[in-house]
């Protein structure tokens, strides 16, 4: 007989579902699954028990199990593979839509951030970061060009204009310290933000930097932010791996 070169399956440990709560038994499960993944106590690669003994440890029905699966399935957190069985795969960074730098996000959630500065220079706006920026066209600006790792991995790839007479930025400053810190070290706090959230294709460029094949899915975000004083400080348009990465947003009826 063939050795099983699958990888290993991992164990579930019970989880403690609140029968009482108005959350949903399958959505509890789920947030406890991608709590263990995002924590690394269930490893990139592990195999997950199948369903009837899964549910048997967790406490649960099989449907509720099962439908859990495939909450962390549609999320990227898990993949079903023919012969293998549910696989977990590298979590997605979930960014709450708030004002703050992806490199604080991922510092506060100890993603390990690193950063490679592919560009830093004073150029003439592009249209769009002047219109943002509120600058007459030519006006010159700080252009940064950056390349974000999470965990070892390409995440983002991102542009920002920045006034060229708000801060003076170096590529070791920018290597070590989000854009944000710098800026309010500089004593520019941004304050408000306009932000948009969209998607696209990847083109051979893009997919290579990320190490994504041409055409996977990229998130897009653009966003200007102001002090309190109305004073425009950043305008930024940035690609995310969408294998890798997710707005997450927190609503409330009014």
């Amino acid at each position: 007989m063939a050795p099983d070169l699958s990888p290993p399956r991992s164990p579930v440990r019970p989880v403690e579902v609140d029968r009482t709560s108005p959350v949903p038994l399958y959505f509890q499960v789920a947030s406890r699954l991608q709590e263990l993944i995002e924590r690394g106590e269930i490893g990139v690669g592990a195999r997950i028990e199948n369903e009837v003994d899964l549910a048997e440890r967790l406490g649960v029905s099989r449907p509720t199990t099962r439908r859990a699966i495939q909450y962390l399935v549609e999320r990227g957190m898990l993949v079903r593979k023919r012969g293998v069985g549910t696989q977990v795969v590298h979590p997605k960074v979930r960014r709450p839509v708030e004002l703050s730098s992806l490199y604080d996000d991922l510092v506060s959630s100890d993603r390990e951030p690193r950063t490679e500065v592919l560009d830093l220079r004073v150029v003439p706006a592009p249209a769009d970061a002047a219109v943002a920026l509120g600058l007459e066209p030519g006006t010159e600006v700080t252009w940064i060009e950056r390349l974000r790792y999470a965990g070892g991995e390409p995440l983002a790839l991102m542009h920002n204009a920045i006034p060229v007479d708000l801060i003076r930025l170096e590529k070791q400053d920018l290597a070590t310290h989000g854009l944000y810190e710098l800026l309010r070290r500089a004593g520019y706090v941004p304050r408000i933000a306009t932000q948009v959230i969209g998607a696209r294709s990847a083109n051979t460029a893009e997919a290579r930097t990320l190490r994504e094949k041409r055409g996977a899915s990229l998130l897009t975000m653009t966003r200007t932010a102001w002090d309190a004083t109305g004073r425009a400080l950043e305008y930024g348009s940035h690609l995310y791996r969408a294998s890798r990465y997710s707005f997450e947003l927190n609503l409330s009826a009014g």
